[in-house]
This record gives structure tokens, C-alpha cells and sequence, in this order.
């Protein structure tokens, strides 16, 4: 295990290797991508056995898929697009600097040393994602990944040791004291990936040494249903989000808020999915376990809540008890008539848990949406599109998927952030890139004595005055 010292020592030998070595150029880069890419195809089993021993259960299907397959993504789609995001951008100049012969570009620099802190629920995907942007941006990263998956962190220092010198990339492991100390470090930037309350903290620390940071939180994530959506298909695609990490997912659907005449259909058609794709949850080699006895225990005490403020729960798998002690397995289940008072309206629940609110107008559910804490992701399910429309104009969140869910994570094209409480900043693909990077405005002046020529130069006289009050004006 490293101590926080040692994280110091790796920042100072990182910082000192990229000063020495300048700007990375594109073959430098491209080799990091490919050393990075190469850890992960090799050793993805080993990936899948470590994170399977961390949970106690989760399928090596489903580590490939969410884990494994995106970073991959990631780092072939920044290493296809290099060279065009490495080359300096001409800008065009309006008056007055954009006098004749005269030009500008803005190139993009690597900050420096930017350090990752990653959480347990996709360590893969939330430690290589970002790792792409941040090697395409020419930047060395130091890694501190969760305490809470103790086997897959001390596996990926084990790999990042053999693919990569220290001053490139390097791990840290330990607990959250050395968390806390890494968010305390002098990087060139800090992106965290977990709570809004650990976030809040991490943001402090930074602020000492004035680090810009980049916060992927979570919050509440909503599904709004509409009357013309299709409703089997719409709970097929809502379970497969919130089930395929046993709900363990920042963008995994909070609550749905379904129209009233649809609930029946909606738990009818749950009942049923469960049953087809993941029955007996209690032994079921395809569903995962809580990450931990304190948040399987947390997942009882929410439900148990819910239950004494009068809240109606639907068991989905019908061969599973979900308030069952000593177990880290946790069986899916609906909870209805949920209020405001209860628990799973007020956190984030991260589990398999799931809400079903109803409304007659989709007014009331962007009301709802409206009234909580900006969601990293908001899910719309229907083909109407003034609806649609109406929902987009009306609410505000991190990122949209339309009828499906979590998508908009998967395309590397797209930003992926938060907003308000669910975050800041955003990156994936090319925004990773500039995330990560510096944008240097660099302008070229012209031979030409211009400030002279139209009398800008003291002792001023009427020539100023005319050019000024042509360039003041509405």
C-alpha cells in the first residue's frame, strides 16, 4: 500500500518528466493509448475476476460490457482522432485586432499532471474513460482508485506498473485518508467521479492549491414516461439500466414517473421482465451483489423507511426477499406511493429500488423534476415529439437519453457531465481532450504600424477620435 508521501513523490517525478520531455508529440501519445489499450484487452479477464472477488458477485458479461468495452471505446476513438484535435485552430480576427496581415490560432497545450480519483462501481470504465482525453491532451496521471474494491485497484497498479513508467502513469492505493490527501495535492487538474458529499470535500481540498476540478457526481435520475410511449419496450430498457449493476449506477433511473392509467401495465410488465431475465436474483449468476455489507444494509434501511411511512413495495422477483439480513444480495422491487418524507425520494438510491410515481399531466412530472437538485441524467420514454420537446425546453439536466437509457454515455461524441448538483465539467471523445488541455490564444501581429496609422499612438489628435467613435458605435 502507497502513503500519501508517495503520492507527493510520484506528482514531483511526473511533474519533473514533463517539464523535461515539453509537449508530447503525436507518436508519444499514441503510444500511451495503445500501451493503455493493450492492459485492457489482455488482461480483461483478469479485470473481471477482480471486480467478481470485490463485489462477491457481478457476471464477467456484464464487466466486459460496462467496464471493459466503453474504456476500449474510448481510447481507439481518441487515438483515431489525434491528429486532428492536436492541430491549432485559425481564427478568424475582427477589427480592430483583426487588422490586414495580422492572424491568430489558439493551440492546445497539456496542463501538466492531472490526477483521477475513481469510484468502485465501474473502476474500469471511470479510470480509462478519462484516461484517454488526458493522454490524447498529452498530460502524466496519477490514479487513486476506490478503497471499497480493494482487488481491482491493487490490480490495476499491478498493470499500470507494467505498461507504463511511474512519471507516465501512475496508481496510488490505500484508504480514504489517502483519498483525502490525494485531493489535496498540488495537480494541474482533478477530476473526482463519486457522491456530491465526498464531492464537496474534494472541491475544498483542491481549492487550496487552486486545482480546477472536474466533479462527475450523480443525484437523482428521472424517467418520464409518456402516454405514447411503448410501454413493454420502455420497461425492458428501464430494468436492463437499473438492474445490470444491481442499480449501482450514477445514471441509473432513479425514479419513472408514469401516467396513472399506465402503472398497472408498468408493474405487470416489470413482474414479467424479471421473471424472464433475471429470476431467483438470490442465486442468479447473472445479477450483482451490493458492493458491501454497509450498502446492502443501506438498501434494507431505505426500503424498511419506505415501508413504515406507508409506502406499498412490489417484490419483482418473487423467489427473493429484499429486506433478507446478512446478505449482500438485494432482489429488485417497485416502491409505490413513495413521498416526498421518504428516503428513496430524498437520496440518491443507487440500488435496485425503484420508485413509481404517477401523474395525469406531464406538467406535474416536470414540476417534479424541476423541484429537486439538477440530475446528471434525465430519461424521456414516447413518440410524441411537442412533448418531448416540452420536456427538453422545460428541464435542465447533465444529459438525455430518449427512449432508452444511458446511451448518451456510450458515444464518445458527445459531453458527458454533470450541472448544478450533479457536477461539473464534462468530457468523453474530443471534450475529454479539451478538458484536459489548456487553450493558448497565440496572435501574430503585422509589420504595419496600425495604432500609428489610424492615430492611436499619443499625442492624440481628430484622426483617434474618428476611428473610435466608427468603432463605438451600436
Amino acid at each position: 500500500m502507497n502513503e500519501p508521501n508517495d503520492a507527493r513523490a510520484l506528482l514531483e517525478a511526473q511533474r519533473a518528466a514533463f517539464r523535461a520531455e515539453g509537449i508530447a508529440s503525436e507518436g508519444v501519445r499514441r503510444d500511451r493509448l495503445d500501451r493503455a489499450l493493450d492492459l485492457l484487452v489482455t488482461h480483461q479477464a483478469d479485470i473481471c475476476e477482480a471486480i467478481a472477488g470485490d463485489f462477491t458477485r457481478r457476471p464477467a458479461t456484464l464487466t466486459r460490457f460496462a467496464d471493459v468495452l466503453p474504456s476500449v471505446l474510448a481510447l481507439k476513438h481518441a487515438r483515431r482522432h489525434l491528429r486532428r484535435w492536436m492541430r491549432p485552430q485559425r481564427q478568424r480576427l475582427s477589427l480592430p485586432a483583426g487588422a490586414p496581415g495580422a492572424r491568430a490560432e489558439i493551440e492546445h497545450q497539456p496542463l501538466g499532471v492531472v490526477g483521477v480519483i475513481s469510484p468502485w462501481n465501474f473502476p474500469i470504465t471511470l479510470t480509462f474513460g478519462p484516461l484517454a482525453g488526458i493522454l490524447a491532451a498529452g498530460n502524466r496521471c496519477l490514479i487513486k482508485p476506490s478503497e471499497l474494491t480493494p482487488a481491482v485497484s491493487a490490480l490495476m497498479q499491478q498493470l499500470v506498473r507494467k505498461y507504463f513508467d511511474p512519471r507516465e502513469v501512475a496508481v496510488v492505493t490505500g484508504d480514504a485518508g489517502v483519498a483525502e490527501a490525494f485531493s489535496r495535492l498540488p495537480f494541474d487538474h482533478l477530476l473526482f467521479t463519486g457522491s456530491a458529499s465526498v464531492g464537496r470535500r474534494v472541491m475544498a481540498a483542491a481549492a487550496e492549491n487552486l486545482v480546477p476540478v472536474t466533479l462527475e457526481l450523480g443525484g437523482k435520475c428521472p424517467v418520464l414516461i409518456g402516454r405514447s410511449a411503448d410501454l413493454k419496450r420502455a420497461v425492458d430498457r428501464i430494468l436492463l439500466g437499473k438492474l445490470g449493476n444491481a442499480g449501482q449506477m450514477c445514471i441509473a433511473p432513479d425514479y419513472v414517473c408514469v401516467p396513472e392509467e399506465l402503472l398497472d401495465g408498468f408493474i405487470q410488465t416489470a413482474c414479467s421482465w424479471v421473471e424472464r431475465a433475471l429470476p431467483a436474483t438470490f442465486t442468479n449468476p447473472d445479477y450483482t451483489s451490493m458492493v458491501s455489507d454497509r450498502h446492502a444494509e443501506r438498501m434494507r434501511a431505505l426500503l424498511a423507511d419506505a415501508l413504515a411511512k406507508g409506502a406499498r413495495v412490489v417484490a419483482l422477483d418473487p423467489h427473493g426477499d429484499t429486506r433478507a439480513a446478512s446478505t449482500r444480495i438485494i432482489s429488485p422491487a417497485l416502491i409505490l406511493d413513495a413521498t416526498d418524507d421518504m428516503r428513496v425520494m430524498q437520496e440518491e438510491i443507487f440500488g435496485p429500488l425503484l420508485p413509481l410515481r404517477t401523474y395525469r399531466r406531464i406538467e406535474e412530472s416536470i414540476a417534479e423534476v424541476n423541484s429537486r437538485p439538477r440530475p446528471l441524467a434525465l430519461y424521456y420514454f414516447g413518440a410524441d415529439r411537442a412533448e418531448l420537446r416540452q420536456v427538453l425546453a422545460q428541464t435542465i439536466s447533465g444529459g438525455v437519453t430518449v427512449n432508452d437509457i444511458a446511451m448518451h454515455f456510450l458515444a464518445e461524441e458527445l459531453p458527458f457531465g454533470g450541472v448544478g448538483a450533479s457536477g461539473m465539467g464534462a468530457y468523453h471523445g474530443e471534450h475529454g481532450f479539451l478538458r484536459f488541455s489548456h487553450a493558448r490564444a497565440v496572435f501574430h501581429q503585422t509589420r504595419l504600424n496600425l495604432a500609428g496609422l489610424v492615430g492611436l499612438r499619443p499625442p492624440y489628435g481628430t484622426r483617434a477620435e474618428r476611428v473610435l467613435n466608427w468603432l463605438i458605435r451600436r
